[in-house]
């Protein structure tokens, strides 16, 4: 079994809050085609499985004061939620420009080592022991710095970001 969490930055003035046109919205940008295209152009970018704990991670930063008043939240399952109508799917996500500023501020102030050094035991942990602490923190730093990368240019270009969460 495979889940996504998949991230399109995209004008907010594009964006429409209903389940059926981010379903369709997003479903489009699922093909392997427009994703790789969207991935080269770099306003999309993916997590395999791996989200829930870089949640985690950025949720290291809650006490730090570039994490205060919820900016951690925000690069994984933070912003606008809108549910199936019958609760039957994941809920898409969507981001304010505002919104995608502060996250992109958060992932580019705080330290990946400080966040690593909070957090990193439990999450190297959750692998099991097979796995050595260095290889489990590099695919940390990987995604950390490709969600940094990614919120970077969407703030810079001033876009609203939706994610989707595929089962």
């Amino acid at each position: 079994m495979s889940f996504h969490m998949h991230l399109r930055a995209v004008p907010n003035s594009e964006v429409e809050l209903s389940y059926a046109w981010l379903e369709k919205f997003m479903g489009a940008a699922w093909d392997w085609d427009v994703r790789q295209a969207e991935y080269d152009a770099g306003i999309a970018e993916s997590i395999e499985k791996d989200f829930a704990s870089v949640h985690e991670l950025c949720e290291a930063g809650g006490d730090l004061p570039e994490g205060r008043g919820g900016a951690w939240e925000l690069p994984v399952f933070g912003g606008d939620i809108v549910h199936h109508p019958d609760d039957e799917q994941p809920p898409f996500v969507h981001l304010t420009p505002d919104a995608v500023r502060q996250a992109s501020a958060f992932l580019s102030e705080v330290p990946f080592d400080a966040l690593w050094k909070a957090a990193g035991r439990e999450l190297h942990a959750s692998f099991g022991p097979g796995w050595a602490e260095e290889d489990v923190k590099d695919i940390y730093v990987r995604h950390y710095a490709d969600l940094r990368d990614f919120y970077g240019r969407a703030a810079v270009a001033g876009s609203a970001v939706v994610k989707a969460f595929w089962y």
